[in-house]
């Protein structure tokens, strides 16, 4: 299995990303990728940088889904749409669709884990998803989440148990001018938790970024694909690049049978889970 990586920065007119993302797809069906992922809003700049921004929401079928279905359509691959700011009646979701190779919308994920912090008002602007999702194609069964779920392990976990071989996090992440990184390297522990989610699940795990600056964000790109024992497979630097990774489905077997990270969960102590946590 060959995926493709589209790693793109963005301009204030949606039309230009709309038109740049549909080239780089087209390059990566040249390169013989049968799967395609976009970054995290990839028509837009990353508006959730300041409070009050006149982002646009669009609804679902609508025109630029409409581009997506049938880029993939023509160039005969899958697609993972990153994501678009979708309007749903009277709430909006940060929502990835995923296509067919024959154009057809297989279904949506609408994230679920919004950030508010400095330079990440999400919650501002996106009401949060309630489900997850595996999505059956030809190639392999795979799962969607955006962005800040991929902070989080349950998620990863809920998409592998449904049947999902393979993980996209659509993202939009970086550096931010004037605040520190007092935690450590923000970029290192973004590449190890994802690489923690392919080998405690055994499962593919591509995360898909942008570059470029916008305003004070400084995307760092880094996209990458790791295999299901968190070997990284493939990485992009931090300038525009259409990045293909060929994968092999079957070590995720051999991942469960040698080590059995599934089959030997204690499922009847997990119940904190569910509860609301102390945090201090």
């Amino acid at each position: 299995m060959v995926l493709g990586l589209i790693q793109m920065s963005m301009q204030e007119n949606a039309a230009s990303n709309l038109s740049k993302a549909l080239e780089m797809i087209e390059g990566a069906g040249r390169f013989g990728a049968e799967i395609v992922c976009l970054p995290e809003l990839f028509n837009s700049r990353y508006f959730p940088q300041q409070e009050n921004s006149l982002a646009i929401a669009e609804t679902i079928p609508g025109p630029t889904t409409e581009a997506l279905s049938r880029s993939a359509r023509k160039n005969d691959i899958c697609l993972v749409g990153g994501s678009i700011y979708e309007r749903a009646g009277k709430k909006r979701f940060n929502t990835s669709v995923v296509f067919d190779d024959k154009g057809r919308i297989l279904g949506r994920y609408r994230k679920v884990h919004i950030p508010q912090d400095e330079s990440f008002y999400e919650q501002e602007y996106f009401d949060s998803g309630k489900e997850y999702r595996n999505f059956k194609t030809p190639h392999a069964n795979l799962g969607v989440l955006i962005c800040f779920d991929q902070w989080y392990p349950e998620p990863a976990r809920i998409i592998r148990l449904m049947g999902s071989q393979v993980l996209f996090y659509p993202t939009a992440i970086g550096t931010v001018r004037g605040i520190e990184q007092a935690e450590g390297k923000w970029k290192d522990a973004w590449v190890a938790v994802q690489r923690g989610h392919a080998i405690s699940n055994g499962m593919i795990v591509s995360a898909v970024n942008r570059v470029g600056t916008e305003g004070r964000m400084k995307f760092w790109g880094n996209s990458f694909v790791c295999d299901q024992f968190g070997t990284i497979l493939g990485r992009a630097n931090d300038k525009e690049q259409v990045l293909v990774v060929k994968c092999d489905l079957s070590l995720g077997e051999s991942v469960e049978n040698g080590w059995g990270f599934l089959r030997n969960r204690k499922t009847t102590t997990y119940g904190k889970l569910t509860r609301n946590a102390k945090t201090k």
